[in-house]
């Protein structure tokens, strides 16, 4: 086989006048004067005898023949990236630093004990715990803002295992209006009262999930500021049930005797955002995400005295 005859670094200087806007701004960037990057890009263009960039008043611009071949190479350089960090995780070890994601959702005594573990199992790693809330997870995985994440919905290209179903519960305050109603509850019963929703922390795609037909709604940023706002009986919510349990049990809260949707389950998943480049710490903590299952997530019901 032929030696190539262009670089890796040639092609990464095209990838920077083209991200950054301009020979000037890419030459920053890159920490290299502007003649250097110009002529980088005239030895790629002469070596493989095609015009990459045009110019269009001011700007240089991809030509169609760039933009093809940009896209190859941007491959590669993301592989070239992805080979050098894997090379510097061996190197270290334990890594520097761990990322979690974890949706609200998750029993949160649960996550302390798995926090818990990992700091004797990696002392030297540190820990960063995000708490997110529905498509925040999603964008904790595309955007590669955590190494491991917990979600309740696994965007396209990556691949999650399951970790637990979580049952979500309509309560209120045993004083709610709603009860007074002396009967089965309908959706039209929930309209004029108000509902204690968590707020997506996501920022690409954020969604809603759950009944939200309520003509007004008290949003918060946590599962326990929901809590907290049922308990002060301000609102009524469908909360994880795992929070539910000692409430229910003294008789803080009542379910709502909805006649369908008084419950609904949601599928924690398990996903690592960059699976190649899992380091020892990493891998740790999928596995003591899949050991620490709650006994919760077998039979959830159970522990509910409302259950029937």
């Amino acid at each position: 086989m032929a030696p190539p005859k262009t670089t890796l670094e040639q092609w990464a200087v095209l990838a920077a006048v083209v991200d950054k806007g301009g020979f000037a701004q890419a030459a920053v960037a890159l920490h290299r004067s502007q003649s250097a990057v110009s002529y980088a890009l005239s030895r790629l263009q002469e070596s493989i005898g095609l015009p990459l960039l045009a110019i269009d008043g001011r700007k240089s611009v991809l030509t169609a023949h760039g933009k093809t071949l940009l896209g190859r190479a941007r491959s590669l350089l993301h592989g070239v990236d992805t080979l050098e960090s894997l090379a510097r995780s061996l190197k270290q070890g334990w890594e520097p630093e761990l990322k979690l994601a974890v949706d609200v959702a998750f029993p949160r005594a649960r996550l302390l004990k798995i926090i818990g573990e990992l700091q004797q199992t990696c002392p030297t790693t540190q820990i960063q715990l995000s708490d997110v809330v529905l498509s925040g997870a999603e964008d904790a995985i595309s955007q590669g803002l955590g190494d491991v994440v917990i979600t309740s919905r696994v965007p396209p290209g990556f691949l999650g295992d399951w970790l637990l179903d979580v049952e979500f519960v309509a309560v209120a305050h045993p004083d709610h209006a709603l009860f007074h109603l002396g009967r089965g509850l309908s959706t039209e019963d929930l309209v004029p009262h108000v509902q204690a929703v968590v707020r997506d922390s996501g920022t690409v795609r954020p969604r809603d999930e759950g009944w939200l037909g309520a003509e007004r709604r008290f949003t918060v940023s946590s599962m326990e500021a929901s809590l907290a706002i049922v308990l002060a009986g301000l609102a009524y919510a469908w909360l994880p049930l795992h929070l539910l349990i000692e409430p229910l049990r003294d008789g803080h809260l009542r379910r709502l005797p909805l006649t369908l949707g008084s419950s609904r389950t949601v599928a924690l998943q398990i996903v690592a955002a960059h699976p190649n480049l899992l380091g020892p710490a990493a891998r740790a903590a999928v596995d003591a995400f899949h050991r620490h299952i709650p006994a919760l997530a077998l039979n959830p019901r159970a522990h509910s005295p409302d259950a029937s």
